[in-house]
């Protein structure tokens, strides 16, 4: 039961950690969602002589105009970006920098309020996952005592449950409004298409991780409650088939000893007063008597 129950504690313990861990990586990378912008090209320069557009100089004619013949997507630029939870970045078409802006800045006025809840629910979320790793942290240490160790176990599964759920929330509002930003965005960052990052799949790593470290721990707790109360009941029944066994031998002990010690008074009595004690039926063997009236007769 002990070896058993100190590796379900390991693997709780070992799950916890690697939510704790994605989690963790997630919010603080900005990869949640990639893809990439469509910008118009810059104009070509003694410093840019590609990716612009080269509207040309007739140096005879100021005057004269000069026609670029690009046209659709050639016109345009499709540079890189990453968004987070905190920050967006994109590409900066002048040189190879990225350019930071706060994701919260860039979210519609009507979805502030929910992308500020995302972000509280994922913060509680990590916080409740670093109390359900320390609870069976400490389980685990007092794996020895089987009460304190339940008692652990029962708090640290409530708390991976809570966080759990509050990951689930978190994810899926943040998803809610960065597609309703894509769409209603400032037209400079919204996207020309777009797809989940390698951040956003590690946070349903994690969630999945936190969830699978709930029921291993509740499956623990239930069968560890479930193999105590069955020793109890083998422990208890073993008691009284004990108790009965010394009981029925007692009585057994006593019964005799009164049989007898009745015996040996009613005998002495009998011989005081010069009286025959009358012997019963049962005791006499009439075939000793018949043998023993033969030889009398012969």
């Amino acid at each position: 039961m002990k070896t058993s129950r100190r590796c379900r504690s390991l693997l709780s313990v070992s799950l916890n950690f690697f939510a704790l861990l994605f989690s963790i990586t997630a919010f603080m990378t900005t990869y949640w969602c990639v893809g990439t912008q469509r910008v118009p090209k810059p104009k070509c320069s003694k410093l840019r002589t590609h990716q612009c557009i080269d509207y040309g100089v007739n140096e005879t004619d100021p005057n004269k105009v000069v026609y670029s013949w690009e046209t659709g997507d050639d016109r345009f630029l499709f540079r890189q970006f990453h968004t987070g939870i905190w920050l967006s970045c994109e590409e900066n078409i002048h040189d190879e920098s990225e350019r930071c802006r706060s994701f919260i800045d860039l979210a519609p006025l009507s979805e502030k309020g929910m992308l500020w809840l995302s972000l509280v629910s994922e913060m509680l979320y990590i916080i409740l996952l670093v109390v359900g790793f320390s609870l069976m942290g400490l389980e685990l240490v007092h794996s020895s005592n089987v009460i304190d160790g339940l008692k652990l176990n029962a708090f640290a599964a409530v708390f991976t449950v809570l966080s759990g759920l509050l990951g689930m929330v978190a994810h899926v509002m943040y998803c809610q409004v960065f597609q309703v930003t894509v769409s209603l965005g400032p037209p400079d960052w919204r996207p020309y298409n777009w797809d989940y990052g390698w951040s956003f799949c590690m946070a349903w790593a994690s969630f999945t991780c936190c969830m699978g470290a709930s029921v291993t721990t509740l499956n623990s707790y239930t069968k560890t409650v479930i193999e105590f109360r069955h020793k109890r009941k083998t422990f208890e029944q073993s008691i009284r088939e004990e108790h009965a066994r010394e009981a029925f031998g007692y009585f057994r002990e006593h019964s005799v000893h009164s049989i007898s010690k009745s015996v040996e008074v009613y005998s002495s009595q009998s011989l005081k007063s010069g009286r025959k004690t009358p012997i019963p039926a049962d005791f006499l063997d009439f075939s000793d008597i018949a043998g023993s009236l033969g030889e009398e007769q012969c």
